[in-house]
């Protein structure tokens, strides 16, 4: 495979800031899992993070360089392993209700969410850029059951498999994935999801979009690009007021619950539990459980 700046997969320039941040969610996923009492266990994860790590520590990139001496914050740690614990909730209380029912893991990354609630009988579906996908080919190899897309979320070509595939309900879970795309981008995913698959679920990690104005963005940005490393391109574009906004949107999209970090009373969220109670916290990157029922 052809290699760029001596990173492990090639990356358009107009990608790459967002792309390499699924490296970081692998990278936190290993970290923890390695923990004592971890929040989660990502036996992958260790696995490609090791695989990983000769390339990323001669990368050009500073963030990937970190990850691989294991510099990262353990505040986005503990953030980012109760972000996947519960999006794998999801996906579980979903085939508890739905056995056969369908998966779709939009903006994917290096996740092994497959491997964790794997049932024997569900279709799984992880999308993602070809670059990051022809990444993941690597280390995960595809049945009948799971299936690997690489393509853009936006491309939307891609719903056309996951209907040749299932037959039942869906589920769609984007960790991670809207806050980076364009508001009219995100509402059109959600609409186009709305009337091909009619009936289904949406959890989607969503921000609060009063942290868009210009000052409060800066600071916004300004930190992620301090704590994390991460490059300018990796910024949020879109987000919502609060949780029930996207009923708005169209007839049929119904609020199911929302999902906050700060509702997690693990002991490794230590002293950031006393903000559970605080607005301006537990909406600022929240996520949101919609039902996409047919329109009218």
């Amino acid at each position: 495979m052809t290699e760029k700046n001596n990173t492990p997969f090639l990356l358009s320039s107009r990608d790459a800031d967002v792309a390499e941040t699924c490296l970081l969610t692998l990278y936190c996923h290993a970290v923890e899992s390695q923990s004592g009492d971890p929040i989660l266990k990502d036996e992958k994860a260790v696995e490609i993070a090791r695989a990983l790590n000769p390339a990323l520590a001669t990368a050009e990139s500073k963030l990937l360089r970190r990850l691989a001496a294991g510099k990262i914050d353990p505040r986005l740690v503990v953030f980012i392993n109760l972000r996947a614990r519960r999006y794998d909730q999801y996906a579980r209380d979903f085939l508890a209700r739905h056995p056969d029912g369908t998966l779709v893991n939009l903006g994917c990354g290096m996740d092994s969410r497959f491997l964790r609630v794997d049932n024997g009988q569900m279709q799984f579906f992880d999308l993602d850029l070809p670059d990051v996908i022809a990444l993941k080919k690597r280390f995960f190899e595809e049945t009948g059951r799971y299936h690997l897309l690489g393509r853009s979320v936006l491309e939307q070509d891609w719903m056309e498999q996951v209907l040749q595939h299932s037959s039942g309900p869906v589920l769609f879970l984007a960790e991670g994935l809207f806050m980076y795309l364009e508001p009219e981008q995100v509402r059109d995913l959600v609409l186009a999801l709305q009337a091909r698959f009619p009936g289904s679920e949406l959890a989607c990690e969503v921000f609060n979009k009063a942290w868009l104005r210009p000052l409060m963005k800066k600071i916004a940005s300004g930190k992620m690009q301090r704590r994390c490393k991460m490059g300018k391109g990796a910024e949020f574009k879109s987000g919502l007021a609060d949780s029930r906004e996207m009923e708005q949107w169209n007839p049929g999209i119904t609020f199911l619950d929302d999902w906050s970090y700060f509702d997690e009373d693990h002991p490794k969220m230590g002293s950031l539990r006393q903000f559970r109670n605080s607005k301006l916290f537990r909406y600022m990157q929240w996520t949101v459980h919609y039902r996409l029922d047919q329109n009218g």
